[in-house]
C-alpha cells in the first residue's frame, strides 16, 4: 500500500542513503518522456522538501529541457537488496548550468567544492510529496561498483572539449526543445 508523506523523514533519508541508483523522470507536453538513471553519489538532501544532484555530460540533455519547459519532475529510488522498498520524491526541478552563479552556490555549498569532470548542470527539486510503496515487485540484485567509462572520458576530453560536446549535443532535447545552455 503507497504511504504519502509530506516530508523527507529519518526513516526516509536512511533508505536513500543505502541505495546505489536513482532515477529521474521528466516529460512536456508533447514530448517524449524521459527516465534516467544515476548514482547515488551525486545526490543529497538539502533539507525535508529539497534535494540536489550533479548531472554528468551526456549524450542528451532530455531533463534539462523539460525542467524549463513543464518543472515535473519525479525522483525514484528502489531498494534492490535489503526490506523491499520504492521511493518517489515529487515536484518541481531546475536546472541550474554550469557557469551561472546558481550552479557555482549549489557546488560550494551543496557538495563541498566537490565538481567531477563532465559535472554539467546542478538539479534541485523542491519536493512537494514523498511517496513510499512495497517493493516486492523488484527483484534482488548485487551491487558490484561503479562504472568509470564517463570519468575517465570526461578526463581525456579536457574542460574545452566538454563545452565543445555540450554546445554541440545538450542545446535542444530529442524533440527540439531548448535545453541545457551555459
Amino acid at each position: 500500500m503507497a504511504k504519502p508523506f509530506p516530508a523527507i523523514n529519518d526513516d526516509h533519508r536512511d533508505m536513500i542513503g543505502r541505495q546505489h541508483i536513482f532515477f529521474t523522470a521528466t516529460a512536456a507536453a508533447g514530448a517524449r518522456i524521459n527516465v534516467s538513471p544515476r548514482p547515488t553519489d551525486c545526490f543529497r538532501i538539502i533539507g525535508p522538501n529539497k534535494v540536489a544532484y550533479r548531472d554528468l555530460t551526456g549524450s542528451g540533455s532530455e531533463t534539462a529541457a523539460h525542467l524549463k519547459v513543464d518543472g515535473r519532475m519525479t525522483i525514484l529510488f528502489c531498494a534492490f537488496d535489503g526490506l523491499p522498498i520504492i521511493l518517489r520524491l515529487y515536484g518541481t526541478g531546475v536546472s541550474h548550468p554550469r557557469g551561472t552563479a546558481s550552479y557555482q552556490s549549489l557546488i560550494d555549498e551543496v557538495f563541498a567544492g566537490e565538481q567531477p569532470p563532465g559535472t554539467r548542470q546542478v538539479v534541485t527539486l523542491d519536493v512537494d510529496l514523498v511517496q513510499t510503496s512495497c517493493g516486492y515487485g523488484v527483484p534482488l540484485f548485487d551491487y558490484v561498483g561503479e562504472r568509470q567509462g564517463l570519468a575517465r572520458w570526461a578526463e581525456q576530453q579536457g574542460e574545452d572539449a566538454l563545452k565543445a560536446y555540450r554546445d554541440r549535443k545538450n542545446r535542444v532535447s530529442l524533440d527540439g526543445l531548448p535545453a541545457l545552455i551555459e
